[in-house]
């Protein structure tokens, strides 16, 4: 276990940058050291640090550790031109993660616009390092938000129960982002609330983020907690053991239609059957009006060794050698399946259970 009482998946000092080895867990707890962005790329593409918030912090981190002591000769636009293109390369370690494309280019527009009055190079990487840390401070108290929000309307939503038991799906806690996470946020605010009964959690294979990490967040929190295989979930809703279903979101449509890990969308299916009520925990940051529909989000496919051999493709063969594999990482929830979008600054929700979600509306109203 984590020696302190909060597990930490990005341990940051202005220089220096130490990443929970999170493919090790929940066996062993191992830090690796990240000096540059190839480090963060490799890093992210590698899984080491996951979770879409956590994600784009952990990039945004990366870089800045480069910079922090970057001999550099060029002038302010050129400093701001190299920290573009670093940010570039970032962004193409996950690419269906939205809130990694979000922060590179907010943080590409502060350094532009910063180039047009700075002196030198220097000035450009210090607001970019200074940037990068305010997302990891924001980060943790935009999380304790959308557990509040969410445990407050999941309570009425469900007629002030005292005893309300849950289902997640995939990580959503501390170590997918910088602190309390997600949809495990909103069930740690139901915990800490004295209304929570149970909290499920499935496998998620293939990589097991369930089995390994939300367990050990779980446990670690001293979360009352059952974890399910994946091919479980319909028949623990059959029995009446959840009442809702709480996922989070590596990228929301501006319909709703919603990319999280795959096999979040035969979940939605399955609560929609059982009657169980099906939200979304995440971040303004994970949606993107650009994109009208979930039709025009890009699926990552990740490595056959993830399906051929054991412990997420990192152990011993154990499929038929041969076989063809498809592993998409992620798949898309239509908004129609959704109850309603938890986020930090409210809850999202229809006009009517069949209805649409607003949701360029409610950034709106919420600016």
């Amino acid at each position: 276990m984590v020696g302190s009482d909060a597990l930490q998946a990005i341990v940051y000092a202005r220089g220096s940058l130490r990443l929970l080895d999170q493919r090790k867990l929940p066996l062993e707890v191992d830090y690796i050291d990240v000096k540059d962005s190839a480090d963060g790329w490799n890093a992210i593409r590698d899984m080491v640090v996951r979770g879409a918030p956590a994600i784009a912090i952990a990039a945004a981190l990366a870089l800045a550790v480069e910079v922090s002591d970057l001999d550099f000769t060029g002038t302010p636009a050129e400093a701001a031109s190299f920290v573009s293109k670093k940010l570039e390369y970032l962004v193409s370690s996950r690419p269906t993660a939205v809130n990694l494309s979000d922060a590179a280019t907010k943080l590409q527009t502060l350094v532009s616009k910063t180039a047009e009055n700075a002196k030198d190079a220097k000035a450009i990487f210090q607001v970019y390092i200074e940037a990068a840390e305010t997302m990891l401070i924001d980060d943790v108290a935009d999380n304790k938000a959308i557990g509040s929000h969410g445990s407050e309307f999941l309570q009425r939503q469900l007629g002030n129960s005292k005893n309300i038991s849950v289902l997640t799906h995939c990580n959503t806690g501390s170590l997918a982002t910088a602190g309390y996470g997600t949809a495990l946020g909103v069930i740690r605010a139901l915990h800490s609330g004295g209304v929570l009964e149970k909290a499920f959690c499935t496998e998620t294979r293939p990589f097991n983020q369930g089995s390994r990490l939300t367990a050990f967040e779980l446990v670690h929190e001293k979360i009352p907690s059952t974890l399910i295989a994946d091919s479980a979930a319909a028949a623990l809703m059959k029995q009446g053991h959840v009442q809702a279903v709480i996922v989070g979101a590596d990228r929301i449509a501006a319909n709703g239609d919603t990319a999280n890990k795959i096999g979040t969308y035969n979940l939605a299916i399955c609560a929609k059957h059982h009657g169980v009520q099906f939200y979304v925990a995440a971040p303004v940051t994970s949606i993107d009006l650009a994109l009208p529909s979930g039709e025009e989000i890009v699926i990552e496919e990740r490595s056959p060794k993830e399906l051929l051999n054991s412990e997420g493709g990192l152990g011993k063969q154990v499929a038929a050698s041969g076989i063809s594999v498809w592993n998409p990482a992620f798949d898309v929830t239509p908004a129609n399946l959704i109850t309603a979008i938890i986020t930090e600054r409210g809850v999202i929700t229809k006009a009517d259970a069949d209805g649409a979600f607003d949701i360029k509306g409610f950034i709106q109203s919420v600016k």
